[in-house]
């Protein structure tokens, strides 16, 4: 009988890119282009001089590889922080099995499944084409995973729901300004038009992949072992029946009542200091007196949850970190740090109303970080490959390359190109706001030349640089959702790649009317 064929790790695969990208510095000519620096809407960005492309000394990488690697983690040391506090802070809450107990209680009620699975990922979907949802999905994998497998589904479900979901809405942007906004900023065009088009292309992807993950749940649900995680998903289905024999204690204790009072008072002085919070929405700003509110709204929830419960009150602390997540993105520009920050004190104060000691909770907090290590030493590694490809200056070569291969093409094929060159940019440059900076310059102007609407342009650099994030192992925020979900790279580009495919595919076809057809905007 043959031998099937095993997948290799995931840190091989990485490797095995790095060393690829560090012979390519050996046969690709080195090239720069010049760059300038331009004000979108308010912010510096450093973008290319359109036709600057040079030759410069070549400046092949041997041994720098290795170099690199740390170079990796120094680009990426944020997400990686904020990997490592996410898995500590989760633990601290998972140790006082409030989500379980939620997620007993909650599927109680709850009977139809489906409901659940649409509601997510509509939520998810919408929030990455609004405010371009991305790094904020590792926290909820922690979240939704286990209750997929609650539902009789598998990990792969809840990533799908989460990550998955809010990457297909990054995917087709309605007002993202992280990507959409600054392409169309960099091409010369009003901030957000042209949304009516997009919005058409975000509903029919989303309703697209919330079929498919009804389709795909149901199946699993009817044949676990079909799923190609059903081995993997054994460490979720151990926890999910522990879950189910508990008897948890509900006894509120006299610290959970003194780390509430704490964190009232801090959020009740944040909304005395900053009453007033502006959300920008789709490009029009909404200001309103949000931080009171929700301060109030924690005090009486606050009260009413450790009256029965301290379990309800760490499961409102959750839902109020995830509200406050959402404010804080939309209202005062937070990232990684602000969002780790916020995590970490959910688990602080999770920690204390459960009764735990301060050496206890520092216990769980390492526990958790060595629990998603791997995923934080993955992300470093990926952040590598950009290293050496910057270090060998081949980055802008392959660019020049990529762009040169549109000269003499007609219009559709021009933008199929396009979408191509981004594609594979994309590969290299996770981040969207970079490659819109590299990119835009160069094809906005050329897209003019043959009679391209800059619309069009913009549009194949958002699906260029979307579909293919849930793939890449480039990617800093798939690699931490894979290591939090457990779910080895390998087994997700195996199964994933067909799906992917067919998005990609999906979107050249959405692409064809901005060239062919009179859209408003285009």
């Amino acid at each position: 009988m043959a031998k099937a064929r095993k997948i290799p790790h995931t840190f091989v695969i990485i490797g095995f890119v790095l060393l690829l990208c560090g012979f390519l510095t050996w046969i690709v000519p080195a090239g720069e282009f010049d760059h300038q620096t331009v004000t979108v809407e308010g912010v510096e960005k450093d973008v290319i001089v359109a036709g600057s492309y040079h030759q410069v000394e070549s400046s092949p990488q041997s041994w720098q590889v290795l170099g690199a690697i740390v170079d990796g983690f120094k680009r990426q040391a944020a997400i990686i922080a904020f990997v490592l506090v996410i898995g500590g802070a989760f633990q601290i809450l998972n140790s006082s099995r409030a989500i379980d107990y939620g997620i007993r209680e909650f599927l109680k009620k709850v009977h139809r499944h489906w409901t659940i699975i649409v509601a997510t990922m509509i939520i998810f979907s919408i929030f990455g084409a609004v405010f371009g949802m991305s790094e904020e999905t590792i926290a909820f994998i922690v979240i939704f995973i286990p209750l997929s497998i609650s539902m009789g589904y598998d990990s792969i479900t809840g990533v799908l729901m989460v990550y998955v979901a809010a990457h297909i809405g990054f995917s087709g942007a309605v007002f993202n300004p992280f990507t959409i906004g600054i392409a169309q900023g960099l091409s010369g065009l009003p901030l957000f038009s042209g949304f009516e088009y997009r919005l058409v292309v975000w509903v029919i992807l989303t309703l697209l992949i919330i079929a498919f993950t009804l389709w795909y749940a149901n199946r699993v649900k009817k044949n676990p072992q079909l799923s190609p995680t059903y081995k993997i998903d054994e460490y979720w289905r151990k926890r999910e029946e522990e879950s189910a024999s508990m008897e948890f204690n509900s006894k509120t204790s006299l610290s959970a009542w003194i780390i509430f009072i704490l964190s009232a008072a801090v959020i009740v002085v944040s909304a005395v200091l900053y009453p007033k919070t502006t959300v920008t929405l789709g490009g029009r700003e909404v200001t309103f007196l949000c931080l009171p509110v929700l301060a109030a709204l924690y005090v009486i929830l606050g009260i009413l949850t450790l009256r029965k419960s301290y379990l309800y009150f760490i499961l409102s602390v959750l839902a109020f970190t995830i509200i406050f997540l959402v404010v804080g993105v939309l209202g005062y520009g937070w990232y990684v740090k602000e969002i780790s920050a916020l995590f970490l004190g959910m688990g602080i104060i999770a920690g204390v109303a459960m009764g735990s000691s301060a050496n206890k909770i520092a216990n769980e907090f390492i526990a958790g970080c060595k629990d998603i290590l791997s995923a934080a030493i993955i992300v470093g590694l990926a952040g590598g490959i950009i290293e050496v490809l910057t270090a060998g200056k081949v980055m802008d070569t392959i660019l020049y390359g990529l762009a040169n291969t549109m000269s003499g093409t007609s219009r559709g094929g021009t933008v199929s190109i396009m979408y191509g060159i981004q594609t594979v940019l994309n590969l290299f440059i996770p981040s969207g706001t970079a490659k819109a900076a590299l990119t835009m310059p160069i094809m906005a102007p050329f897209s003019d030349v043959i009679g391209l609407s800059r619309q069009a342009t913009v549009m194949a650099y958002q699906f260029g640089d979307g579909f293919t994030n849930m793939i890449t192992p480039t990617s800093a925020v798939l690699m931490g959702v894979l290591g939090v979900a457990r779910i080895p790279y390998e087994v997700w580009l195996k199964w994933f790649w067909k799906i992917l495919l067919v998005f990609m595919l999906i979107g050249l076809l959405l692409l064809m009317p901005t060239v062919y057809m009179n859209l408003n905007g285009f």
